[in-house]
């Protein structure tokens, strides 16, 4: 089953952060107005501040509220998300990219867009040089099928991240690319993952600078458009 995309796409570049939960949760602000007739398909594209993204799951465990001080104290404001697995950390040095549009049976092909939006982003990676694949590397955080990586040594690097939430009349998918200062992103997952008691491989959690030296959040932004002009046209 193919992914039928809007053929035509609003970009909006968001330049001000709204804070940390409020960008969170204004992607499914905009999903129910894009339901609603009131904005067309959109791709929005902004620099998140420092966030950990905690799951629905990780806020029933007994090491949560460690976990949320353990966030704070690396200067990341912890939220949880209604959409996509464990927990995940971001910085301005990442970039999130939320693809909405309405869509008559939006449950139709939610799993391919997984797989779609991989090689889509994979795609865009490859062209700036990085040698990215799809697909679940062992000991990744938030571990997803449909992950997008970093062949580099001693490990592979999960660059890419992605969740995904349908209502009746749109979908949302959302993207988060790690481009650059993965540290602080390692730094903080080995805290709170710690306390949460979750076991994952740190040496998983990169950045695509850590491959290919002097990529930016612009050339990652350029790619990713570029691959989605093959697909869409932009407003």
């Amino acid at each position: 089953m193919s992914v039928e995309l809007a053929p035509v796409l609003e970009i909006f570049r968001q330049k001000q952060s709204l804070g940390a939960e409020e960008d969170l949760n204004h992607g499914l602000d905009l999903l129910a107005e894009v339901k609603n007739g009131q904005r067309p398909a959109l791709l929005r594209m902004y620099r998140p501040q420092p966030t950990v993204a905690f799951g629905q799951r990780d806020t029933r465990l007994p090491g949560f509220a460690g976990a949320q001080a353990a966030s704070r104290a690396h200067g990341f404001f912890p939220a949880v998300r209604r959409a996509g697995g464990r927990a995940a950390a971001y910085h301005q040095g990442t970039l999130v990219v939320d693809h909405i549009q309405p869509a008559q049976d939006a449950i139709a092909a939610a799993k391919t867009r997984f797989s779609f939006f991989g090689d889509l982003f994979s795609e865009a990676l490859r062209s700036l040089g990085v040698d990215a694949g799809v697909g679940e590397i062992p000991g990744e955080y938030c571990p997803g099928e449909f992950s997008v990586f970093g062949r580099g040594t001693p490990s592979p690097l999960k660059l890419v991240g992605t969740a995904q939430r349908v209502v009746s009349g749109a979908w949302f998918f959302s993207s988060v690319i790690v481009v650059e200062r993965s540290a602080p992103i390692r730094d903080v997952l080995v805290d709170t993952y710690d306390a949460l008691d979750l076991v994952w491989d740190p040496r998983t959690a990169g950045a695509a600078e850590d491959l290919v030296a002097g990529i930016t959040v612009d050339d990652v932004e350029a790619a990713v458009l570029a691959a989605y002009s093959s697909h869409v046209d932009f407003d």
